[in-house]
């Protein structure tokens, strides 16, 4: 990397400093802001999500420690870092004690291929999708050895329901993220956004867009898909040994991540950072990838807030018996379709010059096949619904027979 390429690099070298030491303190000093940024975040997320419920549940939510309980997250840390912090005696001490610092770490490292504006991002890699997929895996691995390394049969048991939500719903996540990769030609972060400046991938590919919002959804373990948390559940989960501020890891690692996954949503399928004169002021393209994260962060928590939570088996059934094939055959007719529209010479290169009127008989034709394949959907559903409820009917009647013939 050149150092006049970066702009702080660049200020110290003119003031003298040695062009090597100068770019070790410009990197030293995005890793810093890259860190700090989910980690500062993440205090304010909390109070906003618990103001956002109580609102949706007719509550007013922390309202007692500071100005509009804005400093209540603060007493919760505060209680969390002064509780015992206690390793139980059987337990594997370094898996055990490594394994919320791995939730984090797992959601940090995100961050580090997120493009804030077209100048500041972490690392630009080539394959910042696949980065960010790699990496959030990472985050199940963390629960697992936390539930095993507990020695408890519990906590191990938790741990064993959770990754198998976890690990199921990866499936259609990844299907979901091939869409826009194949759309923008490229697995690199910025390419993505470049590739939405004439239209957003929303527009074109609807499907995808709500296959990854669920899937994401349902990786968090957050409502309807809020397992973990249930009153039924194994006793408190794959947690239940941790206490003080090693249990606060893990759901401030939870907080994050959802955050997360709504900026990752706004950049695959809503154009990042891109808006008007977002490539001549940066803090205006920063702007906007926040606004665009902030509107879906709360149909995350509206969603969690709204719908009852399902069973285990209706969760991995609607997962292996829908999703994926859907996500799957999703996929598929979308690189179908593309290769048409190539082939026609309808589809045009997306990048950073591709401009609004170019990309509309594209988007026009991937929408209508959005359409199409949504409306198939729907109406194989409805008449799988009208059978089984045919078949309850059936079943029904047939028991009262039986039961007037016992009578008789």
């Amino acid at each position: 990397m050149d150092c006049s390429s970066v702009v702080v690099c660049d200020l110290l070298r003119s003031g003298g400093m040695d062009p090597g030491l100068a770019m070790f303190i410009a990197l030293l000093l995005g890793v810093v802001l890259v860190t700090t940024i989910p980690l500062v975040t993440v205090i304010f997320l909390i109070w906003v999500e618990r103001k956002v419920a109580a609102r949706i549940q007719d509550r007013l939510g922390p309202n007692r420690v500071g100005p509009f309980g804005l400093l209540q997250t603060f007493a919760d840390m505060i209680k969390l870092m002064t509780k015992e912090n206690i390793t139980p005696a059987n337990a594997d001490r370094v898996v055990y004690n490594f394994a919320p610092l791995l939730s984090v770490v797992s959601v940090v490292l995100i961050w580090a291929v997120i493009p804030f504006t077209p100048y500041h991002i972490g690392t630009d890699l080539d394959i910042g999708a696949l980065y960010i997929v790699a990496v959030a895996s990472l985050g199940t691995l963390a629960i697992m050895t936390a539930g095993w390394a507990s020695n408890n049969k519990y906590a191990l048991l938790g741990a064993f329901r959770v990754v198998a939500q976890l690990v199921s719903y990866e499936v259609p996540l990844v299907f979901a993220l091939l869409v826009p990769i194949m759309l923008a030609g490229s697995m690199g972060m910025q390419d993505i956004v470049y590739a939405q400046t004439g239209m957003w991938f929303f527009f074109m590919v609807p499907l995808s867009a709500v296959l990854l919002f669920i899937s994401s959804h349902a990786e968090t373990g957050r409502g309807p898909f809020d397992l973990l948390e249930a009153e039924s559940e194994i006793i408190a989960g794959f947690n239940i040994e941790y206490s003080g501020m090693k249990f606060g890891m893990f759901f401030a690692a939870e907080f994050m991540h959802v955050f997360t996954n709504a900026v990752l949503m706004a950049v695959f399928f809503f154009g990042g950072w891109w808006g008007p004169g977002a490539l001549d002021a940066p803090l205006l393209a920063f702007l906007y990838l926040g606004l665009k994260s902030a509107v879906i962060y709360f149909i995350y928590l509206w969603v969690r807030n709204t719908f009852p939570r399902v069973r285990i088996d209706q969760l991995l059934d609607l997962n292996w018996k829908f999703f994926v094939p859907l996500s799957i055959v999703n996929v598929l007719v979308v690189a179908f379709v593309l290769k048409i529209l190539q082939e026609l010479q309808i589809a045009v290169p997306l990048n950073a010059s591709t401009n609004f009127l170019a990309t509309i008989p594209m988007t026009v034709v991937l929408l209508l096949v959005n359409v199409a394949m949504t409306y198939g959907l729907l109406a194989w559903l409805r008449n799988r619904g009208a059978k089984a409820r045919q078949a309850d009917i059936a079943n029904q009647h047939e028991d009262i027979v039986v039961a007037g013939a016992a009578g008789d």
